[in-house]
């Protein structure tokens, strides 16, 4: 394998998921820094939106077996807790990025060692995080379900539900980082494997062990907690077992055991970056509870509305997520190669397959809103026709956004992190706040609506503009190549 990673790959053959190791001028497993480009885009993009897609679905499953086998309560339960694992694994999130931005440039550098460095610094370090976290958020369990003022009829149940997901966020965490670093070394299927695995298991176990069956018993909503635990548990068993048995690059043996304990280089880099992406995830979340609350002035069917719309829009940013997500890693390889034309080429592709894919998706979003929201709302809600005016003036937004998303995925893989994150508050705030407030008194709940199309596109400008005119490029890949991080 390392004699493979060493030599030039050829430079017209495409990538190939497992080469010969060590076939003269054979493509390395893994590799985006080879072949046309579009076809690698979308070979890797699209595992990680299925992935995506799993996720939401078994998300909107689980939501549904705990409403209607335990009742309204318990799914407000499941709302309050999961607050509180999203801010947490917010901050991993982050970390996981900037872990895996480092690992493809080591990889698209051919710096087979420095990468699973990387990766087992990035891994040990979140682990650690995740543990110590669960041991306190068992305890203080009680304490944060009181300061988010939850209700007290579901005080107990979600207490019993975020004391369990506290005990499996290490193996949810072990699973984010794994799946993360291996897209980082290019590798989009192996993650979509255990996620097609975690779903199945979660979404089989959460009634049986709420209910109870045979020697099973009946656990309410722990139960549903304890679904997603085990489900946790084997997507991380698949990992590590095709990790080690297909012998992938980042694994390690003997002695790289010890890149578990993160060096202080490494866990500088993690951390430096990984906050301000972390903190982006927190400033989508704030936005999103402000929002929230704007909404809920305007009565029950505009709220009811809004939430359907919502659902939708959660399908209609796929898309961009996954292709983001793609661009950043095909990217970062290529600044580890030093081909920064590739890299400027990625992105081009990137926007405009985003483009292409959103645009349909949310045509046809349109074209069906009332049975797609009927499915949330009922054929006869009278917040159907509010609901389909939301997404006539919303839903063309996300177009604009995923632009951003895609152009940021290529400024997070040169290290330019805190751009992005100033270009998201400002969006957020001072423009759809701004907006909202400078025009309610005359459009009145039509501004909560405009507001979104009038956030992408300041969005959208100071992303062009910073992406264009910003010194972020400048010399990254010289620097890498010299043997260090690219340059800050």
């Amino acid at each position: 394998m390392t004699k493979a990673l060493s030599e030039p790959a050829a430079a017209d053959s495409a990538p190939a998921e497992r080469p010969a190791d060590g076939a003269p001028g054979g493509t390395r497993r893994g590799d985006l820094t080879q072949g046309p480009i579009l076809r690698t885009l979308l070979l890797f993009s699209i595992p990680t939106l299925i992935s995506n897609l799993l996720q939401t679905l078994n998300g909107s499953i689980n939501a549904m077996w705990v409403g209607r086998l335990i009742g309204e309560s318990a799914l407000a339960a499941t709302a309050n807790a999961n607050v509180i694992t999203f801010l947490l694994f917010s901050a991993v999130f982050g970390f996981g990025m900037a872990t895996t931005v480092k690992v493809g440039q080591h990889f698209g550098a051919r710096n087979v060692d420095a990468a699973r460095r990387t990766f087992g610094a990035g891994t040990g370090f979140c682990t650690l995080v995740s543990l110590a976290v669960a041991i306190a958020g068992w305890f203080a369990s009680p304490t944060l379900l009181r300061l988010m003022a939850t209700p007290g009829g579901s005080m107990a149940e979600a207490d019993a539900y975020l004391r369990v997901i506290f005990l499996s966020l290490p193996f949810g965490t072990a699973t984010m980082m794994l799946s993360m670093g291996l897209r980082g070394a290019g590798d989009a299927r192996t993650p979509l494997y255990a996620m097609i695995l975690t779903v199945a298991i979660d979404v089989a176990f959460n009634p049986l062990l709420i209910r109870g069956a045979g020697p099973i018993p009946a656990m309410g909503i722990a139960g549903s907690a304890l679904s997603t635990a085990l489900a946790n548990i084997a997507g991380v068993l698949l990992l590590v077992v095709v990790l080690y048995r297909k012998d992938l690059p980042l694994r390690l043996r003997g002695a790289e055991l010890r890149y578990l304990r993160p060096a202080w280089d490494e866990l500088g880099y993690i951390i430096g970056k990984g906050l301000p992406m972390g903190a982006q995830m927190l400033l989508i979340a704030a936005a999103q509870l402000v929002m929230v609350g704007l909404v809920n002035r305007e009565g029950l069917d505009t709220t009811a509305a809004y939430g359907a719309s919502m659902q939708l829009w959660n399908y209609l940013q796929m898309p961009a997520f996954a292709i983001g997500s793609a661009v950043s890693a095909m990217v970062a390889q290529a600044i580890g190669a030093d081909n920064h034309r590739r890299a400027g080429a990625v992105t081009l592709f990137g926007v405009t397959t985003n483009l292409v894919m959103t645009g349909v998706l949310g045509l046809l979003i349109v074209t069906f809103d009332r049975p797609l929201l009927a499915i949330f709302l009922g054929h006869d809600s009278p917040a159907i026709p509010i609901a389909r005016h939301i997404q006539l003036i919303c839903t063309w937004s996300f177009m604009l956004s995923g632009v951003m998303m895609v152009m940021t995925g290529t400024m997070r893989a040169y290290g330019a992190v805190v751009v992005p994150l100033l270009i998201l508050f400002v969006s957020f705030y001072p423009a759809r706040m701004g907006f909202y407030f400078g025009t309610y008194h005359w459009l009145g709940s039509e501004a909560l609506w405009w507001s979104y199309p009038a956030s992408s596109s300041v969005a959208l400008v100071l992303t062009v503009w910073a992406y264009t005119q910003g010194n972020w490029r400048h010399n990254r890949g010289s620097a890498y190549r010299a043997g260090g991080p690219p340059a800050e």
